[in-house]
């Protein structure tokens, strides 16, 4: 039986290879950036409950999206055509940006829904990511349809690396669009994976599928070996170019 870790503020994370295959390794410990910058560089994640430790994971096998396997549906396909054609017009009605509303993003994410009532994206959780927002780490991409925020996803990037974390949607399509919106975003910047953590039929539908944790991790070392690219905020277009927003 795999001992689990108490970390105090000070205790290094252990090497994900000592987790079991569901993935927990350590408990303990804070949130801050130098600790999830540390966790994430190790491919280890934080999810835990309100009220609880903060519990470490690096489960085996990882749910990874290559972003050239993406797949959209055909209606997300004819969708993505549509908002396409009218994106750089002064008044489309579908827009897709990058970091211009971070914590109401994370702020859906964590909101109850009707197949899950409690979220691990507690206040704490919220707190820390938004700090590692403004230190420039912590990303969030977010559908606008008519002026409001319909769907987004957020996420980290280290080096050539995205872990993406949460995603919401209040239109049908609005967290797929914004999801598609990133993987092109990434691959104009040389980023050919994201992290998806655990293993869902939803995304597996999106194209993403099951990598051992060896190669996670080897995959992760080689795409930490570079820096990652400048993210400023703006309107992403469906060529992966930022247009200034205002």
């Amino acid at each position: 039986m795999t001992r689990l870790i108490w970390l105090d503020e000070a205790t290094p994370l252990p090497h994900p290879r000592s987790a079991p295959p569901e993935g927990l390794l350590a408990a303990g410990g804070g949130l801050s950036i130098a600790r999830l910058t540390e966790a994430y560089s190790k491919g280890i994640f934080p999810w835990f409950n309100e009220g609880e430790p903060v519990l470490w994971w690096s489960p085996d096998p990882r749910m990874v999206l290559a972003c050239a396997d993406f797949k959209a549906s055909r209606s997300l396909a004819k969708k993505l055509r549509q908002v396409g054609r009218g994106e750089r017009a002064a008044d489309a009605r579908i827009r897709v940006t990058t970091d211009t509303a971070f914590a109401q993003v994370m702020a859906a994410c964590a909101a109850p829904r009707a197949i899950q009532q409690n979220t691990w994206i507690s206040p704490a959780i919220q707190s820390a990511y938004l700090d590692w927002h403004r230190a420039g780490a912590a990303h969030s991409i977010e559908t606008w349809m008519d002026g409001q925020l319909m769907g987004g996803v957020y996420g980290v990037n280290l080096g050539g690396f995205f872990f993406g974390e949460s995603m919401f949607s209040r239109a049908s399509d609005a967290s797929k669009l914004a999801l598609a919106y990133l993987v092109n975003f990434l691959r104009a910047r040389g980023i050919r994976h994201i992290d998806c953590q655990q293993q869902t039929g939803h995304l597996a539908s999106l194209g993403a599928r099951p990598m051992s944790r060896k190669d996670f991790l080897a995959l992760l070392e080689a795409a930490l070996q570079g820096d990652a690219p400048a993210w400023n905020p703006g309107q992403i277009l469906q060529s992966g170019e930022l247009a200034p927003t205002g």
